[in-house]
């Protein structure tokens, strides 16, 4: 059978083949034969690599080596060294500050593209999602069979504290550190929730999973019930995705079917069940709490806390409550181990993470990257730089509750503690990238109007709050606020911060402080001039200088 262990990539934009990169691309495949490694080595071309300077040039993956400028008579030694001995050539390796000079973590650094590590997407467009001989053809079902036949579940627990990993909602919870709990808490049943209602605005990188690699998230929570001592599992998947619910639904079939989901896995006592579950579209039922609610049958509102799912959860049994992508984590953590996991991002976020690009790029979509990358190399590298050439204005990580970023915190690395020291927080992973023309105001009243319809209107702070703050900053892009509004905002804000039920009501005026805190100027301008500086705001002025009479 053939399996791919590299791929090498020539660039073959304009500039490149002017340079040769056709012989060069040929070269690879003559070399690559002569050497015996065509059943393992795949060869294809990049239209465009994004960096500028020497070419042709040349990627080999997964080992993110970029050689530039590679020349027919390099080949050989590329495919010899590197292809054939696993040895990277470092003399034949890019610079790459003269390639991509704009962007400053490369400074020095010898073939360090900042490539995607893909570990959660890792069979994503590789593997037929509904079949279970596919997955286990690519390592599926490894880890389980680690985890039940050589680890008791305090080892697993073990080996995901070890890892760094933290929740990938958007909280950063440690999650070892929450299996641990529901695994020392008294009482049973207990229970493995997976918050697949991923309804946060701009965030697609949890359907990707449940499309792309359904059979990862079986196996995941299979580990995590075994972990914590549960028996069964649900997947609480968001009502707009039906392909997913579909997929979910079938690959709990399957694995029902081949013995690796139900009674008495791999030969041993354990014994383990997952329920799918539709929700019915409800912003709400994202917040862990108000999604239990729902799935015990009631109207999806959230619960006061403490006491917290790890003690009271599903029928008021101990219970962990993960996201897709952080369950997508366990797997590969187990095969590889905590220290492999731990050489990956940063320090103390260790991993990697999905992002969701938006917005005024050139290139939209999800990538999957370590820790720790920037704003700046996420839109020069993966956006293929800001759309029509404009600045950046800000940036907001992780959808409407997220927060806001202006382009003085674009070098910043996006990591849990980086962030937090910033004043910003990481969010759920869905960077929306606004330019110049961007009216902050206007921006403001789009996500306020969101949290107006989405509040479940439990709590007053919330239910009030978001309706307060809709209506005040609609009277500025109106042309009727006063300064005096700007205080009210922030005591608003500061209320439904500190003393609303759920994290929906707390973080829902998060966009508006950080606006008020970076952009507070173009604000006033709103109000004090009755300009707005974009032109989005009709009702306003657009320029302090009145155009010139013909």
């Amino acid at each position: 059978m053939k399996v791919i262990r590299s791929m090498v990539l020539v660039s073959v934009d304009e500039t490149s083949l002017a340079r040769g990169a056709q012989d060069v691309f040929r070269a690879f495949l003559d070399e690559i034969e002569k050497f015996g490694l065509s059943d393992q080595i795949a060869v294809t071309t990049i239209l465009d690599p994004g960096v500028h300077g020497d070419t042709p040039l040349v990627i080999v993956y997964p080992d993110s080596a970029v050689y530039a400028p590679v020349t027919v008579a390099d080949v050989h030694t590329i495919v010899e060294e590197h292809l054939y001995k696993g040895n990277i050539v470092p003399s034949l390796l890019a610079m790459m500050h003269e390639l991509v000079p704009e962007i400053g973590w490369m400074r020095g650094r010898r073939g360090a593209l900042p490539v995607q590590k893909r570990i959660v997407l890792e069979r994503v467009g590789v593997v037929n999602p509904e079949s279970i001989e596919d997955y286990i053809l690519y390592d599926g079902y490894q880890a389980l069979a680690k985890a039940l036949t050589h680890m008791k579940p305090a080892e697993v627990i073990s080996q995901v504290e070890k890892s760094g990993l933290q929740g990938r909602g958007g909280a950063g919870f440690p999650t070892g550190r929450k299996w641990s709990f529901v695994a020392n808490t008294p009482g049973f049943p207990k229970y493995v929730i997976c918050n697949a209602d991923e309804s946060e605005p701009g965030t697609f990188k949890d359907r990707l999973v449940l499309e792309g690699d359904p059979f990862s998230i079986i196996e995941a929570m299979t580990i995590a019930g075994y972990a914590i001592n549960a028996h069964e599992g649900y997947i609480y998947i968001r009502g707009e995705y039906p392909l997913a619910y579909k997929r979910i639904e079938n690959a709990v079939h399957q694995a029902e079917a081949h013995g690796l989901l139900g009674d008495h896995l791999f030969g041993t006592d354990f014994s383990f069940h997952i329920h799918p579950h539709a929700g019915a579209g409800a912003y709400i039922c994202g917040e862990e709490t108000a999604l239990i609610e729902s799935l015990e049958g009631k109207r999806g509102m959230p619960r006061a806390r403490p006491p917290y799912p790890t003690t009271y959860g599903l029928f008021g049994k101990p219970t962990v409550v993960n996201n897709v992508e952080t369950l997508a984590n366990i797997p590969p953590i187990l095969r590889n181990g905590a220290v492999w996991y731990r050489e990956i991002g940063s320090p103390k976020s260790t991993g990697t993470k999905v992002y969701t690009i938006l917005g005024n790029v050139n290139f939209t979509g999800a990538i999957e990257v370590p820790m720790g990358i920037t704003i700046r190399e996420v839109i020069d590298i993966y956006g293929k730089g800001m759309k029509n050439g404009k600045k950046l204005k800000l940036v907001q990580s992780g959808g409407s509750s997220g927060s806001i970023a202006p382009a003085s915190l674009q070098d910043v690395p996006m990591d849990f503690d980086s962030f937090r020291n910033a004043g910003v927080s990481l969010g759920s992973g869905a960077l929306l990238v606004c330019n110049e023309d961007t009216c902050v105001v206007d921006l403001a009243r789009v996500i306020l109007r969101f949290f107006r319809n989405e509040s479940c209107g439990k709590c007053t702070p919330c239910r009030i709050g978001t309706l307060q703050l809709y209506e005040i900053v609609s009277r500025i892009a109106e042309g009727q606020g006063t300064l005096a509004d700007l205080d009210a905002m922030v005591r608003i804000s500061e209320a439904m911060s500190e003393v609303s039920n759920c994290g929906l009501g707390q973080t829902a005026p998060t966009a508006l402080l950080d606006i008020l805190k970076y952009f507070r100027a173009e604000v006033e301008t709103h109000i004090v001039d009755h300009v707005c500086p974009t032109g989005v705001c009709t009702a306003l002025k657009h320029s302090l200088v009145s155009a010139p009479v013909e």
